[in-house]
């Protein structure tokens, strides 16, 4: 098979086409620039770049910033101020933040969230009131910018945020102590007025995002079991990937959802969705699906793994040794990708171990391949 670019073997991979080789790739909003950056894509490694379709425009909503201090702690609060009342979130921001890549620090992912704009009863109608008064409006400048910069060398994905019952869980009421199942058990109706509102209020943003340039439509949700438990997520989470499906399929694109939590207890939840890509699949040890299984329980979905960031921890020579079981684990490698990290960075040394290995990984995959990447890649890179 003729060598394919990092773009057309990941859309490949993603349309469940046949490969040249498992695509491996990293995000960019994750990814250091540097030598071991440069020198994993020389090896191949494809970049991932996610950016939205469109703009929000608040209408008779307020919005105040201010730095306020809480339990000693500076944070930046929030305030929305309607016609109806007024609620606010504070955000606390490690350093870095606002002066590298999307809202990390130099260290992590922040801001972080450490009071929810959620908090009694009443403040669901102001939340409601500010959803509804929220417009969307298509921008394509950041897509058609990241698709021209890229190049062959990767793909840019439309990002959409959380699900409207996973904004409630964790960015606007939270999770944190139950609040959000006691919210859901204790007010039900309340919840569930506010989470059809932002349903009705997606509807285009999804027309949007489906008439983008990208390729591939992703829901920006953090998919969990022990969160969004099977209930919760038959009831409220499998609606709105069905509505968003039909409009993005209908544009000829794929559909990606950022399930990277422990999917065991959803499995078959999952394999019911209209879903065309599980994103942020998380193998052993850090999820509790092996990937083998998850491809029999799938079969008419695309896998990207994202590779464990735990195993990192444990240095390069434990990351040759996941990744190798890894592709052992992967079958003939079809309709698979690889992250090197959905959440975190990785540092040089693994980053370039694990590329040494996925350079290497031609498809089909088979035993004897696999054992001469091993013999070839001994040491770390």
């Amino acid at each position: 098979m003729a060598e394919m670019t990092r773009r057309q073997r990941i859309l490949a991979a993603a349309r469940r086409q046949e490969t040249d080789k498992l695509p491996f790739f990293h995000w960019w909003r994750h990814m250091q620039d540097g030598f071991a950056e440069r020198e994993a894509r020389n090896r191949g490694m494809g970049v991932c770049w996610l950016r939205p379709a469109y703009v929000e425009r608040l209408h008779n909503v307020e919005v105040v910033e201010t730095r306020v201090v809480v339990e000693g702690r500076p944070v930046i609060r929030r305030t929305f101020n309607t016609p109806v009342g007024s609620v606010y979130e504070d955000e606390w921001r490690d350093p870095g933040v606002g002066q590298w890549k999307v809202n990390r620090s130099w260290r992590d992912v922040t801001p972080w969230q450490t009071s929810r704009r959620i908090k009694e009863p009443e403040d669901y109608q102001v939340v409601k009131y500010i959803v509804e008064n929220t417009e969307y409006v298509a921008d394509y400048f950041p897509i058609e910018q990241a698709m021209d910069w890229l190049g062959e060398d990767g793909v840019v994905v439309a990002n959409l945020p959380h699900s409207p019952m996973q904004m409630l869980m964790i960015d606007w009421v939270g999770s944190e102590g139950g609040r959000f199942f006691y919210h859901l058990m204790d007010y039900p109706e309340v919840v569930e007025d506010l989470y059809r509102a932002i349903s009705r209020s997606r509807e285009r943003m999804y027309a949007i995002s489906a008439q983008s340039p990208a390729s591939i439509v992703m829901c920006g949700d953090n998919v969990d079991g022990f969160l969004a438990v099977p209930r919760i997520f038959e009831k409220y989470f499998l609606p709105e990937y069905e509505k968003e499906a039909a409009l993005v399929h209908a544009a000829g694109k794929v559909m990606a959802v950022h399930m990277d939590g422990r999917l065991g207890a959803l499995k078959d939840l999952i394999a019911r969705s209209p879903v065309d890509i599980v994103e942020a699949f998380h193998p052993l040890p850090m999820g509790d699906l092996p990937l083998g299984e998850a491809l029999a329980a799938w079969p008419n979905k695309a896998i990207w793994i994202g590779f464990p960031g735990s195993v990192y921890a444990l240095g390069p020579q434990a990351t040759r040794q996941r990744a190798l079981e890894l592709l052992s684990e992967a079958g003939s490698g079809e309709r698979l990708a690889l992250a090197a990290s959905t959440e975190n960075q990785v540092g040089n040394e693994n980053l370039l171990t694990l590329s040494a290995i996925m350079e290497k990984a031609a498809l089909p995959l088979s035993p004897d391949l696999i054992a001469r990447i091993g013999q070839e890649v001994r040491q770390p890179a």
